[in-house]
């Protein structure tokens, strides 16, 4: 059986190669095109006839959109939204462009009727707040026109899409299937920021905020035994670190290990979001003890529970905070079967280091001296004109090292002496840019926002802890291990949300 689930497992991924940035839009958009004719001849009448079918495509979506909108006979309304689930997925990417931003402006609410009820409720006189006991009921009887007016505001001021998502919802595949259209709303806005279809995307996401609400997830501890669909999935979506092999996979599901996901019944199969697990005696400094040494220690031994990975599998959920409330239930699962297991930590890439660094390092080069902000305190430039000799040239410090973290070849890490001189600035530089560096009052790192405003502290941040391509692109190699901290976690959640307060241990403090 094992035999035949890692063949299957092998051959689906090499016949689908996944990608992590690879949406499910752009998947689905494989599918807009009709196949060839035998001949394989085009013409102009051919041309013709292929322009034609994809209007009349385009217009029996819409109408099927329609019916599935004003229709209330359920067995024609199934049929409706079977037709435009369908009907959606054979249509060119322009063509669900032009489709989303109809449901966006025709089937809004009605602001006229809004405008209206709003002058009604306006032109009401309150009645007197200072009236006896014994008046009350006549009272109650001159708030009938506010309850009558409010009442019709609330039904106004819901767009008519929100019937198609609600039937959309309660129907078999529609979860997924929203999923997919807000994924291709958010293609669509990345493009074109209409105003529109933003309030179509800001009112389908409130929806699945609601429908993919905890009560509504279930927790799955996934394991080699599972179907090799779904560990196809966990190869698929794996986005912090690639999964390079079937022995790659099962040593992540297996001894000192565990993996996470949340699923939906309306989605069987299929995790929402997967968080990988490291079970460890002291929290991991390097990815790469937790990814490819072996053998993994005895369970029995294990203190902490390291989350060294998270991914979503849906990008149509992005922005919907799942792994908050997934990060919490497994901190609650481990605690109960595993009661030894007291530190809760992670192992986390700092995706947006690099590029602040060099952006930085470039603007400050543009400056005028008088302006410009030295990176490097004086001995750490004088170490790095020396170190780097061989290497680069340039006229300062700043320049070196914008010259050596820029290289695709990064060939300062080939060298012990070039490393250990860049160590100690880029180590206070990524704890600068950790605690201090922000965005709307938030951290700017994304990774550190996420664990941030889930209730975790900055720990420890870790050298050349991510040897690979990525991990020395994008943060020259640093991780950063953020704790969770059971009994701190609601407060840091809170002070961070409140006022951007970034909790921090003292050894990461003492680099600033």
């Amino acid at each position: 059986m094992n035999k035949k689930k890692a063949l299957s497992i092998l051959m689906r991924t090499k016949m689908h190669p996944p990608s992590p940035t690879t949406t499910t839009a752009n998947i689905m958009n494989h599918m807009q095109f009709p196949p060839l004719d035998a001949d394989n001849k085009a013409s102009s009448s051919s041309s013709l006839d292929a322009s034609t079918s994809f209007h009349v495509d385009f217009v029996r979506v819409k109408e099927s959109m329609h019916n599935a909108i004003s229709m209330n006979k359920i067995e024609i309304l199934d049929a409706a939204l079977d037709d435009f689930s369908e009907g959606y997925f054979g249509l060119s990417n322009e063509n669900r462009r032009v489709l989303l931003l109809t449901l966006a402006t025709q089937y809004d609410l009605n602001r006229k009727q809004v405008r209206e009820l709003m002058k009604q409720y306006l032109g009401l006189d309150l009645p007197n707040g200072d009236e006896s006991v014994e008046n009350m009921h006549e009272g109650e009887g001159s708030f009938s026109s506010f309850y009558r007016i409010e009442r019709n505001l609330r039904h106004s001021l819901k767009p008519m899409y929100e019937v198609l998502f609600e039937r959309l919802n309660t129907h078999p595949g529609g979860l997924r299937f929203l999923s997919i259209m807000r994924a291709d709303i958010l293609s669509f806005l990345a493009d074109e920021n209409i105003a529109s279809v933003r309030a179509l995307d800001s009112y389908l996401k409130e929806k699945l905020i609601t429908w993919l609400s905890p009560a509504n997830l279930q927790l799955h501890n996934i394991t080699w035994d599972d179907p090799a669909s779904l560990l196809e999935k966990i190869v698929a979506y794996e986005a912090v670190h690639p999964i390079s092999n079937l022995l790659d996979l099962k040593r992540r599901l297996g001894i000192g290990r565990r993996c996470f996901g949340y699923l939906h019944p309306a989605i069987p199969g299929e995790p929402l979001i997967f968080i990988e697990v490291a079970l460890m005696k002291n929290v991991a400094q390097t990815i790469q003890e937790v990814l490819w040494d072996e053998p993994p220690m005895p369970e029995s031994e294990a203190t902490c529970a390291l989350f060294y990975s998270i991914s979503s599998t849906q990008p149509g959920l992005s922005g919907i905070n799942l792994g908050k409330f997934l990060i919490k239930r497994v901190i609650d699962v481990v605690r109960r079967d595993m009661p030894k297991i007291t530190t809760f930590a992670t192992l986390s890439p700092i995706p947006g280091y690099m590029q602040w660094l060099l952006a930085k390092l470039a603007s400050i080069e543009r400056c005028d001296s008088t302006f410009r902000e030295n990176l490097l305190k004086p001995e750490e430039e004088t170490a790095l004109l020396g170190a780097a000799k061989e290497y680069t040239t340039g006229k300062n410090g700043m320049e070196v090292m914008c010259n050596l973290l820029s290289s695709s070849s990064h060939d300062w890490t080939k060298s012990d002496e070039l490393s250990l001189v860049l160590k100690t600035p880029l180590m206070r530089l990524c704890a600068r840019y950790l605690l201090e560096e922000k965005k709307r009052g938030k951290a700017l790192d994304s990774v550190g926002n996420f664990h941030l405003q889930n209730g975790a502290m900055v720990g420890r941040i870790n050298w050349m802890a991510d040897r690979s391509e990525k991990g020395l692109k994008q943060s020259a190699g640093i991780m950063v291990n953020y704790i969770y901290k059971v009994e701190n976690i609601e407060e840091n959640a809170h002070s961070y949300f409140s006022e951007g307060q970034i909790q921090a241990s003292d050894e990461v403090r003492t680099y600033i």
